[in-house]
């Protein structure tokens, strides 16, 4: 697959994610809220690393330059 997702983009993907689980570690996320977020955490970090976000796939963005 080709990359959609641009640098700044990654960055802040991976910086969200941080901050989850930071809360998480920190106790103020607990329950469910806490389970979908540690999900949604997951894969914006895969999607990070990987460079390709399935939901820009099917709305044809991309935040890369060309």
């Amino acid at each position: 697959m080709k990359t959609n997702m641009g640098a700044i983009d990654k960055l802040l993907r991976i910086l969200a994610a941080t901050v989850i689980v930071v809360l998480y570690f920190a106790g103020v996320l607990n329950g469910a809220t806490a389970i979908v977020l540690l999900a949604l955490a997951g894969i914006f970090i895969l999607s990070s690393f990987t460079g390709v976000c399935p939901l820009y796939s099917l709305f044809g963005i991309h935040t890369n330059k060309k």
